[in-house]
């Protein structure tokens, strides 16, 4: 793979960063097997998109029919899955999408998802954020400990105090504060953060159990009639297109697999376990997603979901169990930390590869003398997650972070198939089965749920990438590592 001649506008946007250069980066320690990469995939994926985003779907676009809107969102996750699996093997390198478009796309494509990466992750962090301060307030109001509400929440969300009064909320301090402790985890090292996202995934996963578990005996069946409400005239409102306005809300759910790719410059051997981790914490998730859902609006009538950032604890209400309604809370509360972890990971390691480039300052490209993490990364994001998360509404992150997230996915997609025509005899550890036919249909897949979402959602991403071809042209078009040479 040959470098092109930076002398003109189109050949420094066309410039692509050649393997052997991206090779030869060093700093972050190797540590990651399989069973932690799984572990995080399934970390980072099942939190807000199932606990909270599910209920919001539900109740504002697919009803019961919400089933059918993960299913959709699992399929075309499983072929951007099995892209981004191609991918890893090949390019072992920190960045995840951002570097796999610099190799294969160019140096303009890399920085536009480089830029959208911050859109997914730190606003997908933020997203949790709001959500875990949910179930916590929630937890601490069962003990008799009640945080001053207009605390709890946003300034764009309407607060019920004790006197029957209503204002507005001054900011999510909860949230801020997970988000803060979730930064100074990552920060002390790699294979600490390791240790406690497994511990946390698993009392996820033994709380997920239990509530499909005991909660299906408590299901009314009445609650899924009809299955698939009818549209009320309102593209996204019921329907069909709203199974498709709900895969595209609850997308951002799948964004674990994506973080997990953004290790491969801490994993042991990436050309065979990046693979095993992307594909296992997707396939463990998306079962889950369909499963655990199908229980919630069965025992929730989906009408009364409207609004609630926290229907899980809202429908284990619905059971006799006092004690599990006690450990769901709980677990979903670590589950929550665990999506921290892994988002404000996979985003601090793209910064750090973006930064490493020379498209950012090098400042976000060092790593901490003793820990040997970006941890000026982390720093930087903990601020903007925390402005983030104690200033917005959970509905409009959730759309936020979905869009970032395709647009993602289909540039992973077709980076396959531009580097299998560029470098065809380039080593592949793991390749993708039947050609093109799969890139092809992840893109048609995530690209049809793109389409799918509101008109204000991609106002913000347009805005959003504007902004950030205004900071490449002034700065990253000149400092690049490619443009230096």
């Amino acid at each position: 793979m040959t470098q092109r001649p930076a002398s003109s506008a189109a050949s420094a946007f066309t410039r692509c960063m050649p393997l052997d250069k991206l090779e030869s980066s060093q700093g972050l320690k190797r540590v990651l097997g399989p069973g932690s990469l799984v572990a995080l995939g399934v970390g980072a994926t099942i939190g807000a998109g199932l606990f909270s985003l599910t209920g919001i779907a539900a109740a504002e676009n697919a009803g019961p029919a919400v089933v059918i809107s993960f299913l959709i969102a699992a399929i075309a996750c499983g072929f951007a899955g099995l892209c981004y699996s191609e991918l890893a093997s090949m390019i072992p390198i920190a960045g995840s999408a951002y570097t796999y478009a610099y190799v294969t796309l160019g140096e303009l494509m890399a920085w536009i998802i480089g830029w959208d990466l911050v859109l997914e992750y730190a606003v997908g962090a933020a997203t949790v954020a709001v959500s875990w301060s949910r179930y916590a307030v929630s937890l601490l109001d069962s003990w008799g400990l009640v945080l001053p509400p207009r605390l709890t929440a946003s300034p764009f969300e309407t607060v019920h105090l004790a006197d029957g009064s209503t204002v507005s909320g001054l900011m999510n301090l909860p949230a801020t504060f997970i988000i803060c402790l979730v930064s100074w985890i990552l920060i002390r090292g790699i294979s600490q953060s390791a240790q406690v996202n497994a511990v946390i995934v698993t009392i996820k996963l033994l709380v997920i159990a239990a509530f499909i578990g005991f909660g299906i005996s408590y299901i009314n069946p009445s609650n899924y009639h009809p299955f698939i409400p009818p549209n009320d005239g309102t593209f996204g409102h019921y329907g069909w297109s709203g199974i498709m306005r709900a895969a595209g809300t609850i997308f951002f759910a799948y964004v674990g697999f994506d973080a997990v790719s953004t290790t491969a410059q801490e994993t042991k051997n990436p050309a065979r376990d990046m693979p095993i981790g992307i594909l296992g914490s997707l396939l463990v998730c998306s079962i889950a997603y369909i499963v655990f859902s199908f229980v919630m609006t069965g025992l929730v009538n989906y009408k009364d979901m409207l609004g609630d950032a926290a229907p899980v604890a809202t429908a284990i209400n619905r059971t006799p169990y006092q004690w599990l309604q006690l450990a769901v809370k709980i677990g979903i509360i670590c589950g929550f930390t665990s999506v921290l972890m892994g988002l404000l990971l996979g985003q601090s390691r793209v910064f750090f590869a973006m930064a490493r480039d020379g498209l950012l300052p090098s400042m976000f490209s060092k790593t901490h003398p003793r820990y040997q993490t970006p941890w000026l990364s982390n720093v930087f994001f903990m601020v903007l997650t925390c402005l983030l998360s104690a200033f917005l509404p959970i509905s409009e992150l959730g759309h936020m972070t979905s869009i970032g997230t395709l647009l993602a996915f289909v540039l992973v997609c077709a980076g396959v198939m531009v580097l299998r025509r560029k470098s065809p005899d380039a080593p592949r550890a793991f390749k993708v089965p039947g050609g093109d036919i799969i890139p092809i249909l992840g893109i048609v897949c995530c690209g049809s749920v793109m389409i799918s979402l509101d008109t204000l959602t991609w106002v913000r991403l347009v805005v959003w990438l504007a902004i950030g071809m205004v900071i490449y042209l002034c700065y990253g078009r000149y400092r690049s590592r490619l443009a230096r040479t």
